[in-house]
């Protein structure tokens, strides 16, 4: 059991029981280094020190923005030991966005990771009332810097950590003072929602919920992850899912090695060869679609060999899933089916994989039941920045495709009336931070928290998620449809990258879709397509309305007459981040898309009705 009420006091007493072990490790190049939890200790002492020397008093808020790396850890523990308040901020959002949080949580002092970042806060740097400290992680040009408010102080990496060495040298019992000092109901972070339907809302998280996070997370897999273990982080740090990752060394004593970027991703699982990998689904649909584009262009022979291994290890696993044992026969042949197909996929991630996690939005059980044949176990789970991630989670002994699994530790669930998931637990936000009105609306009469999701129990007990109930769609027939399982099916065609279903209201459906540049410009050739066009490019091109509609149509076949796509509409661009369609958690922002595509889509419903 984690007993601990304050992270900075699991870190400390992590970092006091094996100090020569290996703790926090990054990929530079080719190469892996690490840091002991002696090592790792002195660098949050030294980054604290820095914070003290700064002035940091009590419950001061400390905001991030960059891109996950150590240095963005090691600033997230310091700041909780120096009892401040960590304000996490996605290094995808926009200026008028850093406003907006830096602003209503009223941070002191902002880490920035780069000039990128640093652009942000000069275009709306006027307009920042409460900011008086910048640390920058990277180099920043002194043209830059010569632009900022003369009230707003501004340090290099290196000058803080000079700081933080001079006051270590001055004060050394500091350190442990506050630690021992602080307080299971300080507050430990404000983590803003990524605001798929508005503006973006800080769900207050105290010491003691954090504390409990872990806790529940050790319960429930304290048999499974061992001080052995080898985490990559790769996810945004600015995430809860993220954060917990970072986090997860603390309650194990596991080693947490950071990757280089999510570009290098693949490259990096080579060099870090980690045991146990947490990610979010769209990663995992990437490798399942490699693999699929792969074989589709080998010989007949290998595509005969593809297919006899897939069905022999899907015998396999029936069983296993059933909880029956298979034949002689049937192991000897998944054995053979792995060692001569399978491997492959599986040494992909670096050779040493135990389990993989996925969490953040839905995976296809397609893909779950295709990576298991790799014998890639994943533990799909369920979490919302209000539950600090994790709550819900397949255990390791049986995993059932489909499903959240388990609650974990003290996890309470029960349903509402109308299938609402409602969850109870140590491990869940006090309030939405200056937001009564959106603290009462998210708990119910008797103090359960609504998460928004609509769910049911299996007959194995575990939790199963249908949709959200904002997302519901009522068509003019009365027919509930839950549109995330129909837009999954979509996104597992070759060609589709990512779909809308539309429908409220309406007769039946239609969907907005993108697709695969990569996917379709590899396949040029025999799409008929040439040159090297631009996504607008193809847009405008009938072959590629031919290739998505014969996609929605093998879609349809796995659909209910009502659930079935009777039209649909190609996205001009890409849905991203960048142009505000996606969150930076990946997830649809379905106002902004219908209200970008509203005339469209009405012209659509006319043609098809008429």
């Amino acid at each position: 059991m984690v007993t601990d009420q304050t992270i900075s006091k699991m870190f400390l007493k992590k970092a006091a029981k094996s100090p020569h072990k290996k703790a926090i490790g990054w990929v530079d190049g080719s190469e892996l280094h690490f840091l002991n939890n002696e090592d790792y200790l002195q660098k949050i002492k030294i980054y604290t020190y820095g914070f003290i020397h700064l002035g940091i008093k009590n419950q001061d808020k400390v905001a991030i923005l960059g891109n996950t790396c150590k240095e963005w850890h090691f600033f997230d523990l310091a700041a909780l030991s120096a009892r401040g308040i960590v304000i996490p901020i996605y290094p995808s959002y926009l200026a008028h966005e850093v406003e907006f949080i830096l602003n209503d949580s009223e941070s002191k002092f902002l880490i920035l990771e780069n000039e990128i970042q640093m652009q942000k806060v000069l275009e709306v740097q006027n307009k920042l009332i409460s900011l008086k400290y910048i640390i920058g992680i990277k180099d920043i040009s002194q043209d830059l810097i010569a632009k900022l408010r003369s009230d707003i102080l501004f340090y290099t990496f290196p000058q803080f950590t000079e700081f933080g060495n001079s006051e270590l040298q001055k004060s050394p019992k500091l350190f442990e003072d506050l630690i021992i000092a602080s307080s299971a109901d300080d507050i430990a972070s404000i983590v803003y929602t990524s605001g798929t339907t508005g503006e973006p809302k800080g769900a207050v998280i105290t010491q003691k919920a954090f504390c409990a996070m872990l806790d529940n997370v050790y319960s429930s897999l304290k048999t499974n992850i061992l001080p052995t273990d080898r985490f990559l982080i790769f996810l945004p740090l600015s995430h809860v899912l993220g954060r917990c990752d970072s986090l997860l060394n603390l309650a194990f004593d596991s080693e947490s090695v950071y990757a280089e970027s999510l570009d290098k991703v693949v490259d990096n699982l080579q060099i870090a060869k980690p045991t146990i990998l947490i990610s979010v689904p769209r990663i995992f649909e990437k490798v399942y679609s490699k693999v699929l584009d792969t074989i589709q262009k080998e010989s007949d022979f290998k595509k005969k060999a593809f297919a006899w291994a897939l069905q022999a290890s899907k015998n396999y696993y029936d069983k296993i899933n059933l909880d029956k044992s298979p034949s002689p026969f049937e192991i000897i042949q998944k054995n053979l089916a792995y060692k001569l197909v399978f491997e492959k996929i599986y040494n992909r991630f670096g050779g040493r994989i135990r389990f993989l996690v996925s969490g953040g939005a839905p995976l296809a059980p397609d893909i779950m039941s295709f990576l298991q044949n790799a014998n890639l176990t994943i533990l799909e789970g369920y979490g919302l920045t209000e539950t600090i991630a994790p709550c819900i989670l397949n255990p390791v002994v049986r995993q059932i495709p489909g499903t959240l699994g388990l609650p974990l530790g003290d996890v309470q669930v029960k349903f509402g009336d109308d299938g609402e998931i409602m969850l109870k637990t140590k491990a869940l936000f006090s309030h939405y931070y200056k937001n009564d009105k959106a603290t009462a609306e998210a708990f119910s009469e008797d103090g359960w928290f609504l998460t928004g999701d609509i769910g049911e129990i299996t007959k194995d007990g575990y939790v199963k998620i249908t949709d959200r109930k904002k997302d519901i769609i009522i068509t003019s027939a009365g027919k509930n449809v839950a549109p995330q399982k129909i837009e999954n099916d979509l996104k597992l065609q070759k060609y589709i990258s990512n779909a809308m279903v539309v429908g409220d209201q309406r007769k039946f459906l239609v969907a907005i879709v993108s697709f695969d540049l990569e996917a379709v410009l590899s396949d040029a050739e025999a799409l008929g397509i040439s040159g090297r066009p631009t996504y607008t490019e193809l847009v405008l091109n009938p072959k590629i309305h031919d290739i998505l509609e014969q996609e929605i149509k093998a879609a349809n076949l796995e659909l209910a007459s009502f659930e079935s796509i009777k039209g649909f509409i190609i996205a001009a661009n890409e849905f991203s981040v960048e142009n505000g369609q996606l969150t930076p958690s990946l997830k649809l922002k379905k106002k902004i898309i219908l209200k970008a595509y509203k005339n469209e889509i009405d012209a659509l419903y006319k043609k098809l009705e008429d």
